[in-house]
């Protein structure tokens, strides 16, 4: 059976890397020293040139000119998905390809196109040829491309409490978390205006995803204490997404609104954008290649 997440593949390029601009961020999940030195270990086993490495945010993110300077034909990118989709905007039209890799908290893309394979194991798979270069099915909208996807709504206060989660700090934790409940309680709900697309009085947030086969939506409730309380496990476990929600099918193109016409919290790749009182997404094809090791084995 196809895998309905899979990107698809461009077979019109060679699926070979050889020289490597390294992107990391030391504020991501798992960026220690150690990691970073085990990943160039890997890379040089793999018999892969690192012609360039880059300290993001610190450093600023190569440009197609800085890649094409140094020869590089892939920017391998060890750190969160915010951090992949901040460095691959400004990469449209580069003949190269982009590797990401699982070093953030979430590493949804990573997942997507590797599985649950570790940093140095996606290497490993380069050196062994277990590799294709794709184009993965994005979510567009007027603010952003979205590789891995967009939050809306009220819920989108609990991301202020997984950046306090980052720095643990009680008393900003705490007062994140309270405002988070204020509102998730309080706030205008967000609703999907397409047919038979979830509950009529909308939700504390909506998650959009891009598919292979569509845009999947799923909308998050807080309904009870138990709710909350499920919540709560999602946030310590970094992961807000497997908090308790429902379905809202998959759809080439996807209406949302808030309920009181005002605008609404949004979140495209983790980041924060102003949300309108009605916002509207598309299924589209990534402008960028990239390495995927999951399905080409």
């Amino acid at each position: 059976m196809t895998d309905p997440t899979a990107p698809v593949a461009n077979p019109e390029l060679e699926a070979k890397a050889a020289k490597v601009w390294l992107v990391h961020n030391k504020s991501s999940g798992s960026n220690d020293d150690d990691a970073l030195e085990a990943l160039r270990d890997a890379f040089g086993t793999a018999g892969l040139s690192l012609v360039g490495d880059s300290c993001f945010p610190r450093d600023d993110a190569p440009s197609p000119a800085d890649l094409d300077g140094a020869g590089a034909d892939t920017v391998a990118i060890f750190a969160g998905d915010g951090t992949i989709s901040s460095v691959v905007a400004g990469l449209g039209g580069w003949q190269g390809a982009v590797l990401p890799l699982p070093g953030g908290t979430m590493n949804m893309l990573a997942r997507r196109l590797h599985g649950d394979a570790t940093a140095p194991e996606v290497v490993a798979r380069l050196k062994d040829g277990i590799v294709q270069r794709v184009r993965p099915t994005v979510l567009q909208s007027r603010h952003a491309v979205g590789l891995t996807g967009a939050l809306a709504g009220p819920g989108t206060a609990w991301a202020d409490v997984r950046e306090a989660m980052r720095d643990p700090n009680l008393k900003e934790l705490v007062s994140t978390a309270s405002e988070a409940i204020s509102s998730s309680t309080g706030g205008a709900k967000v609703v999907c205006l397409d047919a038979d697309c979830g509950r009529e009085e909308g939700y504390t947030a909506i998650t959009l995803t891009p598919r292979d086969d569509g845009i999947e939506g799923a909308g998050y409730y807080t309904a009870s204490l138990a709710d909350y309380a499920r919540h709560g496990v999602a946030l310590l476990q970094r992961d807000f997404r497997s908090g308790p929600n429902e379905s809202l099918g998959r759809h080439r193109k996807l209406r949302i609104a808030s309920s009181n016409k005002e605008p609404m919290g949004l979140l495209i790749d983790g980041e924060s954008y102003d949300g309108d009182a009605e916002e509207e997404f598309e299924l589209g094809a990534s402008h960028v290649d990239f390495w995927a090791t999951a399905d080409a084995r």
